[in-house]
C-alpha cells in the first residue's frame, strides 16, 4: 500500500492505513526526533504524538501532496517543542544500544571507528542550541532544501543559510577540539 492509499484508507477511518504508515515511517522518524530531542523516550512519544495526531485530523489533509514531507515536518516541530517544554540537554552516553543501531556498519574495524566519530557528532550535536540542532538535522539527516527549511521553519530563506553557516562552524569547532579534549 502507497501512501496515498494510506491516506485514503485512514480518511474512510481504517486504521490499516495508519498502520501501513507507521510501519514505513516511524524508525525514521524516531531517529529525526532522537537527533534533536537527544532523548529515545521523548522522541518516542513525539512521534507517537504525531502519528495520533495525524490519524485524528486526516480529513484536512490534502492527499494530493505528498505525506512524508509533512509527517517529518510535524515530527520535527514535535521535537523541537519537546525541546523547549524540557530546557535541558541529555546524555548521548545514557543509551549506548540506540546509538549503535545508528552507527551500525559491515566491519569491525569500520565500526569502531563510525561510532567513535558518530558518538563526537552526537556529543557536538547535543552541544548547540535546538535551532542550530534542527537545521543539521534537516537538512542532513531527512536531507531538506534551503527552501523547505525556510517553509517549515516559517522564516526566509536566506535565514536558513546563516542558520546553517552557524551550525556547521560550531560544529567544526566543536569536533576541532572535542577529539583531543574527549
Amino acid at each position: 500500500m502507497d501512501d496515498r492509499d494510506a491516506v485514503r484508507r485512514m480518511k474512510g477511518g481504517d486504521i490499516g492505513g495508519l498502520e501501513s504508515l507507521v510501519a514505513r515511517y516511524q524508525v525514521k522518524a524516531v531517529r529525526a526526533a532522537f537527533l534533536i530531542t537527544l532523548d529515545e523516550p521523548t522522541a518516542e512519544d513525539v512521534v507517537q504524538d504525531v502519528f495520533v495526531r495525524m490519524f485524528q485530523r486526516i480529513r484536512s489533509f490534502d492527499d494530493t501532496r505528498p505525506l512524508e514531507p509533512y509527517l517529518m515536518r510535524s515530527v520535527v516541530n514535535g521535537a523541537l517543542n519537546a525541546v523547549r517544554r524540557r530546557r535541558h540537554t541529555t546524555s548521548l552516553d545514557a543509551d549506548p544500544e540506540l546509538l549503535e543501531s545508528l552507527l551500525r556498519t559491515p566491519t569491525v574495524e569500520q565500526e569502531a571507528e563510525r561510532a567513535e566519530r558518530a558518538r563526537a557528532v552526537l556529543r557536538a550535536l547535543g552541544r548547540l542550541a535546538p535551532r542550530q540542532r534542527l537545521a543539521i538535522v534537516q537538512r542532513y539527516y531527512l536531507g531538506w532544501s534551503e527552501q523547505e527549511m525556510a517553509h517549515a521553519l516559517q522564516t526566509p530563506p536566506g535565514t536558513v543559510k546563516w542558520l546553517l553557516h552557524a551550525a556547521r562552524a560550531r560544529l567544526r569547532a566543536l569536533l576541532g577540539s572535542g577529539r583531543s579534549a574527549e
